[in-house]
This record gives C-alpha cells, sequence and structure tokens, in this order.
C-alpha cells in the first residue's frame, strides 16, 4: 500500500522499519520512532485501519518516547494471511511477536491498542511476552464481546434482527468505493461524533478506505463473534479505559463493563462527543493518558529493576 498523504500533511516518517515473523510465519509490519532509550509506548490500531490511525500521538511522544507501532495482519503494509490466519489467537500472536522483537528482554512499555488493537491486548492478557513487557495498558474504544449485540449503528431496539443487521455490516463483502462526500457521512455516522472536525473525518475515511477488502471481511467476521471478557479479568496489570460517549461500534456500555472486571483498573474516561475513533477525535486527551502512564509506570518499573539489581549484587557479596 502506498504511504498516504493527509490533509494536515504526510504522516510521521519513522525512525526505522522492519518486518517480524508471527508464530504462523506471518510477516508483520513495524515502525520505531524516536530514540531507543526512552520510555516505550506500543501501539496497536484498530480494524479497518493502520499505522497512520495513530499520527497525532506519534508525532507527539515521538520527541521523548520510543514508540512503537504495528500494521495488523491484513492492514496496512502487513501482507493478509493464509487460510485460517484471521482468529484472535493470531492477533495475540503478531503483539507477541513484535514485542519480542523491538523491546529488549524484561523490558517495559505502555501498550495501547484501539478496538480491535484493544481486543488484541486483552485476548494476549495470558500470554507470557504481554506479561513480561507490560507496564501499563491503555484500552480506547473496544470492547470485549457482545459487539453486534449491543453496537446502536443500525438505529433500531436491541433485538435478534438488528443483531443479525450488525452481524451482516461487519462481514459484508461489497467495495466501500471512493472516497466522496457521501462515504464521508457514512463513516462519521457509524464511527465518530457529530461534531468531528471535517478534516479528521477525512483522516479517517482515507485510512478506512485503504484497507484490503478481503481483511475487512475476515476481521469483521471474527469480531462478530469474538470474546474475550475471562481475559479482562488476566490482564494483571495497571490499565486505563476511554471511550467515546457517542460510539456506535463499542458504546460505553463496554467500557464500563471492562472498567469494572480489571484487576489493576485505573477508571474510565468518558469522552463527551466523539465516537469510535477517540486517538484521532480526542488526540490530545489519548495523548495525554500515554505520558500518564508512561511516567507513573514505566519510569516505576525501572527504578523497582534497578533497586533489585543492587539488592541482589549485595546479596550475593554478602
Amino acid at each position: 500500500m502506498s504511504r498516504l498523504l493527509h490533509r494536515d500533511g504526510a504522516p510521521p516518517v519513522p525512525a526505522s522499519e522492519l518486518f517480524v515473523r508471527s508464530a504462523d510465519g506471518s510477516r508483520i509490519h513495524v515502525e520505531l520512532y524516536g530514540p531507543e532509550d526512552a520510555p516505550a509506548v506500543v501501539l496497536a490500531h484498530g480494524w479497518t485501519c493502520n499505522t497512520h490511525f495513530w499520527a497525532a500521538q506519534i508525532r507527539d511522544l515521538a520527541a521523548d518516547h520510543r514508540v512503537i507501532a504495528y500494521d495488523q495482519r491484513g492492514h496496512g503494509l502487513t501482507p493478509e494471511p493464509g487460510p485460517g490466519g484471521y482468529s484472535v489467537d493470531a492477533l495475540a500472536d503478531d503483539l507477541e511477536a513484535v514485542l519480542a522483537a523491538t523491546l529488549a528482554r524484561g523490558q517495559k512499555a505502555v501498550l495501547a491498542g484501539h478496538s480491535m488493537g484493544g481486543m488484541t491486548l486483552m485476548a494476549a492478557a495470558r500470554r507470557p511476552g504481554l506479561r513480561e513487557h507490560a507496564a501499563a495498558v491503555l484500552l480506547c474504544s473496544t470492547g470485549s464481546g457482545r459487539l453486534t449485540a449491543e453496537a446502536t449503528v443500525v438505529p433500531l431496539r436491541p433485538s435478534a434482527f438488528r443483531t443479525r443487521l450488525t452481524t451482516a455490516i461487519l462481514g459484508a463483502k461489497a467495495p466501500l468505493g471512493p472516497v466522496n462526500p457521501v462515504s464521508k457521512r457514512i463513516l462519521k455516522y457509524a464511527t465518530m461524533g457529530a461534531g468531528s472536525a471535517p478534516g479528521r473525518v477525512d483522516t479517517c475515511a482515507r485510512i478506512v478506505h485503504a484497507c484490503p477488502r478481503r481483511a475487512r471481511v475476515g476481521w469483521g467476521q471474527v469480531l462478530a463473534e469474538l470474546e474475550v471478557t475471562a481475559e479482562v479479568r488476566e490482564l494483571r496489570v495497571p490499565t486505563a479505559v476511554i471511550a467515546g460517549a457517542d460510539d456506535r461500534l463499542t458504546p460505553p456500555v463496554h467500557a464500563r463493563a471492562i472498567a469494572a472486571a480489571l484487576p489493576v483498573g485505573l477508571g474510565l474516561t468518558e469522552l463527551a462527543g466523539m465516537g469510535h475513533m477517540t486517538p484521532v477525535e480526542a488526540p490530545e486527551a489519548v495523548t495525554a493518558k500515554l505520558r500518564e502512564l508512561t511516567t507513573r509506570y514505566v519510569a516505576t518499573v525501572k527504578v523497582t529493576e534497578a533497586t533489585e539489581a543492587a539488592t541482589s549484587e549485595k546479596e550475593d557479596v554478602a
């Protein structure tokens, strides 16, 4: 896929890029930004998006953070997987592969996921790779199950019929077509708040419409059946949750349930007037939360590790 140009300028330029191999051999495209020795943040985007979705966060954080962003399989510059390559386990596999390839052994980072990216983090909650590298987690506009039952994109009362329609929309094979005023109005209604700025709507539309149809359909079918609620209780690191109050794809009922179930919850921030695309719609709020988490937890982990190492050395000498 060619690098997209948005109205607010070109996407951030990575310091370096690489492909890492996931458990099934899939090649995952990864971008690295900022100083190598700075506090690390790992960004996992959502369904039909790519690393450009995090452009605002990358521009701000890369000045004094090591920012690691990757394209989910079938999105951006990550190739589409082979048969059987779309699954919740594959999402967790890919995250573990990225963490292993970009972080030193035992190195801690803040892990952030939007929508399907948040589901990725929940799916990986029991994985050794996440437990080794996660200092804290940020979940943005996401859910752990019952996605089609709770979504309000179809403007009907909750019912089995509404759920079936929503499921059909997630797995629809029809092409999205060109980005134009009509398609932008549709995308804004489904995924963004009513007051979203036109430039931000345009940015999201160009990202979403660039997603290959097979990846969109394949992951849409996975999301329709997704169930990682049990894994939320296994996410045993400090975890903050952000949700748009007007999110139709993953309404705040999901965020409230996740926040209530987290073992080490840091609370829920509901953003008034915002829809599903919170990192683009409310970039300052999301970036501020990431900075808060790195300041509070990555620095603390480093101090703790240094203290433990010093204590161990004293014991060895004794």
